[in-house]
């Protein structure tokens, strides 16, 4: 902020209102960038009075409508800086956490720590919007964390002499960011996990909820079935989540993952219906030999569990016993006709006729 800001700041009309701007709203991040920076540079100078008044009258204003600062790095020889702000709010509310940064006059000679600033931008509007709760408040400071060390290589006091140490130093804060997007993905898609879960649970309740009050009046095939697949669905996705190989798409919001969620036991439930009518109509053969119905149909809900636990062994049993449709298979080439090889007539022994031979 200009000495001429300060001055207007400062002066008061008759009825006791501040002639400035700076009151009629709280300022952007990159005020309070140049407000620091005057008073830090007055007080090294000696003097900060004035400059010192109109920086803590500017944060006072800005951590009222950002929250207070929990972490920030300030630039001493150029007006750039990051913050982490901390802005609470109305139980049973979250406090919301940003991350503020402005350092374009610091990185300008400096396009790969620019680049992996960005970075640090980015991965704090994904936290802000994807995460919540802990793993929101823990990926936001190690995304600070990083920052600060990046804008700490471009600052004059703390800046490395030799490029060698530099580009030393650049590879192990780059190696920071790579660790910070690495929580990010896994805390993402654990929290993504659990809101595709709810999805998948609510659906399963239903469709169970609603077939086990059909099956009490009457037994149907389909609905059995269709009730074995979603439990087989909503059992393979534990395993998978337990063995730590089921990936969700967390970019795309909650509602999203709701919803996908809710689509796997419908689809393990339709599999399993095909499969039971399948064999309950003879195109494919139970590996039984009991004939009683309850052997059958206790049989028929295996089958349908095993599709609904895997779509692929469902799809695979099904195309086993369809007829082929693929292209009709080249026809041979015509062997050329083999002439008979000639065999040699069997000798015959002339008898002598009346004593001649």
């Amino acid at each position: 902020m200009s000495s001429n800001a300060t001055a207007t700041a400062a002066k008061e009309s008759t009825n006791g209102t501040v002639h400035s701007t700076a009151h009629k709203g709280q300022p952007s991040f990159t005020e309070l960038v140049y407000a620091h920076f005057s008073w830090w540079g007055a007080l090294r100078n000696g003097g900060s009075g004035a400059t010192e008044a109109v920086y803590r009258d500017s944060l006072r204003r800005f951590e009222h409508g950002y929250g207070r600062i929990v972490k920030s790095y300030w630039c001493s020889d150029l007006e750039s800086a990051i913050a982490l702000t901390e802005l609470k709010r109305k139980f049973p509310l979250r406090p919301t956490l940003s991350f503020h940064r402005e350092s374009d006059w610091a990185t300008r000679q400096f396009p790969e720590i620019a680049n992996e600033l960005h970075r640090c931008d980015e991965l704090a509007i994904r936290a802000n919007t994807v995460l919540t709760g802990v793993r929101q408040r823990i990926c936001l400071h190690f995304v600070a964390a990083a920052a600060s060390h990046l804008l700490s290589l471009v600052d004059g006091p703390t800046a490395h002499a030799s490029l060698e140490d530099r580009a030393s130093t650049f590879k192990h804060e780059r190696a920071a960011v790579d660790r910070a997007e690495a929580y990010y993905r896994q805390a993402a898609n654990g929290q993504a996990q659990i809101v595709y879960f709810v999805g998948m649970l609510s659906v399963a309740l239903m469709v169970a909820i609603s077939a086990g009050l059909f099956l009490t009046v009457e037994w149907t095939v389909g609905v059995g079935a269709f009730v074995a697949g979603s439990v087989g669905a909503v059992v393979s996705v534990v395993q998978r989540i337990n063995a730590g190989d089921f990936k969700v798409h967390y970019d795309v919001g909650r509602p999203y993952a709701f919803f996908l969620g809710g689509l796997r036991p419908l689809i393990g439930g339709a599999f399993a219906v095909v499969i039971a009518f399948a064999f309950s109509s003879g195109i494919l053969h139970l590996p039984i030999t009991s004939a009683a119905s309850q052997d059958q149909r206790l049989a028929l809900l295996v089958v349908s569990f095993l599709a609904g636990f895997s779509e692929r062994w469902a799809q695979d049993t099904l195309t086993s016993v369809l007829p082929m449709t693929g292209e009709p298979a080249a026809p041979q080439p015509a062997s050329p006709p083999t002439t008979p090889t000639p065999t040699a007539a069997p000798e015959t022994a002339t008898l002598p006729q009346d004593g001649v031979v």
